[in-house]
């Protein structure tokens, strides 16, 4: 790939304006990505504040500090921070915020006024679901299960309402993306030759759209029913609590998706970058990003097969959820295919890829135990449920959201990071997320139940071993979320352009990038990655 080069006024996009005010009304998608940053990183901050809550609570099998309900309500606020303000909106929101204009050699994305609504309508909903905790919190779980979400205490119906307006977020960004891929792609930058995370935010952009709205229309007749009392899931008004779980998962298990295929999109730029090699199999990797997309929409019954529904839908729904390890299969072999006999660079954001593939991997695994319909009866709602979620969500996910952090830091901040300190927090990160999930798997082989605060004595050495892991992997965050701001302010100058030796569009615009991120419009050349 081959653009004409920028040159340096002295000005980019932190500093051609000044004052809040011009940061809470812009429209430039850099200046939103980077409040997307400060956003989810302190909604991330507090929901493994209560992972930890959750954890130490768990460090002896009486009750420690907290009472059932406490506990139920600490975990509710878990899953419900992570997965709504965390880890949905966090690599599309930000990440993909931020570069995908420039990798597509685009001066802004296609609605930019939509674009800071979509940050609003996170915000909003946010606001919204944490007034749940002043009308005592909701212990449903951040699934929201019917019949007791629709009996539950008041607080839920703040808390679904909140869910409803971040998804409008997330509807936003994604219709936001497709139109700005299909419509403001440089001269000569055609599909085939679009970056593989560009790739992935198209893909997870089709979900978005299409699922999303399955989501806000449950949760907002969930709504009806607490209010006014039409019995549309409670069986005891002539509803169906099963049609929840149908609806809830239809667009829950593509959601995993939309966590996970961007983070993968960003493991193909660092693993080529980091490799200094041409990726492997491109074609294969864009449409296997596609191929997860549609397979996501077919798979949601392998949630429900202990549900009641019959031994054929339970059948159907086991060979369709293996077959998306097929695609993501085609992933890991050529993300490996690439590094080998490649000059790896063990730079922080190659660690933390390389901890995405290992722990994905491991993820994605043991997934097919789950699948297994016979298997999956046994180990349904155990911690051998909450491991596999934990090695997909924050192995996968949130390790491959902070590989791309530290790799487009100095492009956004126009400073590098202390290189040291970053790769002490990804062992750090490694090392104490397998302590804290390895016995996890052991206990749910042996039917520990997940969602309990008590437990039996024989689990006691699993748990401390977990409670330890949890806290050195919250170190290893919190370490990485520190250097990173700390960073942005005394962090050293990066002038460079290109610091990695990437081959993408977005390394050949100024350090920080300018307001409209060309002077003009490039002419795109070739494929990404091809002339190392």
């Amino acid at each position: 790939m081959s653009a004409t080069d920028t040159h340096s006024h002295g000005g980019n996009y932190i500093n051609c304006e000044k004052g809040l005010w011009s940061w809470l009304t812009t429209i430039d998608h850099k200046r939103i990505a980077i409040m997307y940053f400060i956003a989810i990183m302190i909604f991330f901050l507090v929901g493994g504040l209560f992972a930890i809550l959750l954890r130490l609570e768990l460090l002896t099998p009486e009750p420690l500090f907290m009472t059932g309900d406490m506990y139920n309500r600490a975990m509710t606020l878990h899953g419900s921070i992570m997965v709504f303000m965390v880890i949905v909106p966090g690599v599309p929101a930000l990440l993909g915020n931020f570069a995908l204009p420039l990798m597509i050699g685009a001066k802004d994305v296609a609605f930019p006024k939509l674009n800071l609504a979509s940050w609003y309508c996170l915000m909003v909903g946010a606001f919204v679901a944490i007034l749940s905790l002043f009308w005592g919190g909701v212990d449903t779980g951040w699934t929201f299960y019917t019949p007791y979400s629709g009996r539950s205490a008041d607080a839920v119906t703040m808390v679904v309402l909140g869910a409803f307006i971040m998804g409008f977020s997330s509807i936003l960004t994604g219709l936001n993306f497709i139109v700005t891929i299909h419509k403001l792609r440089a001269p000569g930058m055609t599909m085939m030759r679009m970056p593989l995370f560009v790739w992935s935010l198209y893909a997870t952009a089709i979900i978005q759209v299409i699922a999303t709205p399955v989501l806000g229309i449950t949760l907002l007749l969930l709504v009806f029913e607490r209010v006014f009392g039409i019995g549309i899931f409670d069986a005891s008004l002539g509803g169906d609590p099963v049609l929840f779980q149908h609806f809830f998962w239809f667009y829950s298990h593509p959601a995993v998706y939309i966590m996970i295929i961007p983070a993968m999109g960003i493991i193909s730029e660092v693993i080529a970058t980091f490799s200094q090699k041409t990726i492997f199999g491109y074609k294969a990797i864009a449409f296997s990003s596609l191929a997860i997309s549609a397979i996501s929409f077919l798979v949601w019954g392998h949630h429900m097969f202990v549900s009641g529904q019959s031994a054929l839908a339970g059948s159907i729904f086991s060979v369709l959820t293996m077959l998306v390890g097929v695609p993501t299969a085609i992933k890991l072999f050529n993300w490996v295919s690439t590094m080998y006999r490649g000059r790896v660079k063990l730079d922080t954001p190659m660690l933390y890829a390389i901890n995405f593939l290992a722990l994905f991997t491991i993820g994605g695994l043991t997934g097919l135990f789950l699948a297994a319909f016979n298997i999956d009866v046994h180990l349904h709602d155990t911690y051998f449920v909450v491991a596999h979620f934990h090695y997909t969500m924050l192995g996968g996910a949130l390790m491959g959201f902070f590989a791309g952090l530290f790799y487009w830091y100095p492009k956004m901040t126009g400073r590098m990071y202390n290189e040291f300190q970053g790769r002490v927090t990804a062992i750090m990160t490694f090392v104490g997320f397998n302590l804290t999930f390895i016995p996890q798997f052991i206990m749910g082989s042996q039917g520990m139940p997940r969602r309990y605060h008590t437990y039996d004595g024989m689990f006691a050495p699993y748990h401390l071993t977990s409670t330890i892991g949890s806290w050195i992997v919250a170190a290893g965050f919190i370490f990485a979320i520190y250097i990173m701001v700390r960073d942005m302010f005394k962090g050293e100058k990066c002038d460079a352009k290109n610091p990695w030796g990437a081959t993408t569009l977005e390394w050949t615009v100024d350090t920080p990038p300018i307001h409209e991120n060309f002077e003009e419009i490039p002419t795109v050349s070739g494929r990404p990655y091809e002339y190392r």
